[in-house]
């Protein structure tokens, strides 16, 4: 390998073979084809055909599956709760995300403190995160929906179908608040003190300051989380649902990419889980470029 350094004064590395980069990128393109491009392969080779449950006979029945989807009042019922869901759950954890960071930069004294008290639910698995919100709003031991009854405020997340979206809801966004939250501080604490300080002198309270000249520095990141945070609602929070409602009840909390486990590993109907699975995909790629061309525009990469 030699090293060169270039006009602009950076340092290019060039390899005089083939064997030494290809060994540098094996163990990650070996990760790549394991977890990602022969799973996904699969997935969409086992949509086209019907497979009985002991995988041993498969009959090639081309569209039927995505027909059949499409025909089916729960899967049209589990993609509009997707979809409401994610945006929801977007735009409440950007928002909140959004307030404490703005409140961070605002803190004189324990900033530290308040800093670690925000990122702790980040360290916590998100099964064991789903088994904690499960038991605080047990409706039969949880302190929080005892709370609840006290006040004559009914509730039963395993009888009541709003009461499970409002818990699985407060779950998804407690847990992933954290991430939206770094990227944030990180984003306010780069914004140049100079133009915090002229808009002070200008008269400018907190809030106008976040609103006029932070808001608009940190658009790139803003933008990011968006993306970031529909991809954890397409399919991050299935080990939250699983633990927090399994679904419940009467599939009122079954998203997507629950249905994907309930059919392919319940129901073992796996030509069904792999449609549902290249839909998902699709959607989630339809999401990105939607993004990127309506949001893209507005915001300012320059500083």
């Amino acid at each position: 390998m030699l090293l060169h350094e270039s006009e602009e004064g950076l340092k290019k590395a060039h390899f005089r073979g083939v064997l030494l980069p290809a060994t540098l990128v094996a163990p990650q393109l070996l990760i790549l084809a394991f977890f990602f491009f022969i799973p996904s392969w699969k997935a969409l080779s086992l949509a086209f055909v019907q497979v009985d449950p002991f995988g041993q006979t498969s009959i090639f029945v081309g569209l039927a599956n995505f027909e059949q989807l499409f025909s089916t009042p729960e899967y049209r019922e589990s993609a509009v709760l997707t979809l409401w869901f994610t945006c929801l759950q977007a735009g409440v954890t950007l928002l909140l995300a959004m307030l404490m960071a703005f409140a961070t930069m605002n803190v004189i004294r324990g900033r530290e403190i308040y800093k670690i008290i925000i990122l702790l639910p980040y360290a916590i698995a998100p099964v064991v995160s789903g088994s904690m919100w499960a038991f605080l709003f047990n409706p039969s031991v949880g302190p929080l929906a005892q709370l609840l009854h006290s006040f004559g405020i009914p509730w039963d997340p395993n009888l009541r179908p709003a009461d499970a979206q409002i818990l699985l809801l407060i779950a998804t966004v407690w847990k992933h608040i954290c991430y939206d939250y770094i990227f944030l501080v990180a984003a306010l604490f780069a914004v140049p003190v100079s133009l915090m300080e002229a808009a002070a002198l200008d008269g400018a309270g907190p809030i106008r300051r976040f609103l006029t000249v932070s808001l608009p520095m940190i658009a790139p990141t803003v933008f990011f989380l968006i993306i970031m945070n529909v991809v954890y609602g397409l399919f991050e929070i299935f080990a939250i649902i699983d633990t927090v409602t399994g679904g419940g009840p009467a599939g009122s909390t079954s998203t997507l990419v629950y249905k994907v486990y309930l059919d392919g590993f319940v129901q073992l109907d796996l030509g069904s889980s792999a449609a549902q699975s290249v839909i998902l995909m699709m959607i989630a790629i339809l999401f990105t470029i939607l993004q990127f061309r309506a949001v893209e525009r507005k915001v300012n990469y320059e500083v």
